[in-house]
């Protein structure tokens, strides 16, 4: 069964020892003055793209954006993505594990879950420059190492993270949505970790400490769907990566996502995009 390429985090040559699970880097040193092409992957790590100017394309889990200046896009772990992007781009690329982060505060913690969420973010001329800045700050901790630098910048990341909250955040929210949002966005890392084996609304509820009723009621009151839609939407989204980002047969993607009945899987699949598994991959790919 071949996989879909997977990116693991790694750290500058002059960084070798460098033992934080995270990096940043200029997109200029990236690009080196030449236009990058990516194809379909996926990060094992958080992965943002903070940009100043910027030109391109960027496609996450099948949504196209294109790439302007004052942009932040932000990836889960998991999420598949391709990227083209023009040589006089600029700004900073961000990569750290999801256990760099972790934290005690909840506040903290909350505020990663939220953010992720959220893959693009065009933010004003004004934000952007208050971001650039404390970004500007983490990228010289980082390369200086001075005393409690670590603090420092995770410090600094957590102003950044407030900041993307903010673009979010526009109205006040009451206790209650903010702890139905906190519960949706618990499942829905669920299901990027969890869709190949499990796939009923009571499993999920279970993993949650929620009834299958307080799970459906959470979703139609935040995002107007049932459980069983995002369950849904979580089994084509996977197995449209590996249909276009892997040589796999259908046959192989049916079993890798939990079908022992391939026909099933065909059906299922037709039914929900319109399109047979292989007709997908002929238009998209």
């Amino acid at each position: 069964m071949e996989k879909i390429p997977v990116r693991n985090l790694t750290t500058p040559p002059e960084k070798t020892n460098f033992s934080l699970n995270f990096s940043i880097r200029t997109v200029q040193d990236l690009l080196l003055g030449e236009n990058l092409i990516q194809q379909l992957h996926r990060h094992d790590f958080c992965h943002i793209l903070v940009l100043q100017k910027g030109a391109g394309f960027h496609e996450i889990d099948f949504k196209g954006y294109e790439i302007k200046d004052n942009t932040v896009f932000f990836l889960r772990p998991g999420q598949a993505h391709r990227l083209e992007l023009n040589a006089k781009s600029t700004g900073y690329m961000i990569q750290f594990t999801t256990g760099f982060y972790s934290s005690d505060d909840k506040t903290s913690q909350t505020s990663l879950t939220k953010i992720s969420q959220q893959n693009y973010y065009g933010l004003k001329e004004a934000t952007f420059q208050k971001v650039l800045f404390v970004l500007t700050y983490i990228f010289q901790e980082y390369h200086d190492q001075h005393e409690n630098y670590i603090e420092i910048i995770k410090a600094n990341l957590r102003i950044f993270f407030l900041e993307l909250m903010r673009e979010q955040n526009n109205n006040p929210t009451d206790n209650t949505n903010l702890y139905a949002q906190e519960r949706l966005d618990e499942f829905r890392t669920l299901l990027e970790t969890h869709i190949r084996t499990h796939k009923s609304i009571a499993a999920y509820g279970e993993m949650l400490h929620l009834t299958s009723y307080q799970l459906n009621n959470i979703t139609k009151t935040l995002v107007n769907k049932k459980a069983s839609e995002l369950i849904t939407e979580a089994i084509i989204l996977e197995s449209k990566r590996y249909l276009l980002a892997t040589s796999n047969q259908v046959n192989q993607i049916a079993d890798y996502m939990g079908y022992e009945d391939v026909s099933y899987f065909i059906r299922f699949f037709r039914k929900h995009t319109g399109f047979s598994p292989e007709t997908f991959r002929k238009n998209f790919k």
